[in-house]
């Protein structure tokens, strides 16, 4: 038992016995403590990925009901636009029937009033005419009264 070679050996077992336990126990509760902050690291992760996943399917939500939205509002524009069209051009229509009317009113009324006008100048011309033409042909004085009282009457026979 004088090897050097055998007491190595020998020294190196029992050095290994008396220090395994405690470096085993350390080693194992350093790897227990390392799988712990890996699973909480994947928990947390996980944890993560899931609200992620959570706030993008409310984002695709919102984004949705947005553009519905977007949509509805774009609709009830071209409606409210094709209705004000529509209004507009029923008023611009009915104001342009209105004036029409209104001018052919007056141009009416025009026309009345100068049909009259020259119905009280044929009138006024016959009168004169008639006045003249009996002041040469009758002389006496009934006659003139006569002739005075017919005039004064022909204006209403004439109009009536």
């Amino acid at each position: 038992m004088e090897s050097p070679s055998l007491w190595v050996a020998i020294s190196f077992g029992i050095f290994v016995i008396v220090f395994a336990r405690p470096v085993w126990k350390f080693a194992t509760i350093a790897l227990d403590k390392r799988i712990k902050e890996i699973k909480d690291s994947i928990d947390e992760a996980t944890k993560l990925r899931e609200e992620a996943q959570d706030l993008l399917a409310s984002n695709k939500r919102k984004v949705v009901a947005v553009e519905k939205e977007v949509d509805d509002i774009v609709n009830r524009a071209r409606e409210e636009g094709e209705n004000i069209k529509s209004k507009f051009g029923t008023d611009l229509e009915t104001a342009l029937k209105n004036r029409q009317k209104i001018a052919n009113d007056r141009i009416s009324q025009a026309e009345s009033e100068a049909i009259e006008s020259i119905k009280q100048i044929n009138i006024e011309i016959a009168i004169k005419a008639t006045e003249a033409l009996l002041q040469q042909r009758v002389d006496s004085k009934e006659n003139i009264k006569m002739i005075d009282e017919a005039i004064e009457e022909l204006p209403n026979k004439l109009v009536g």
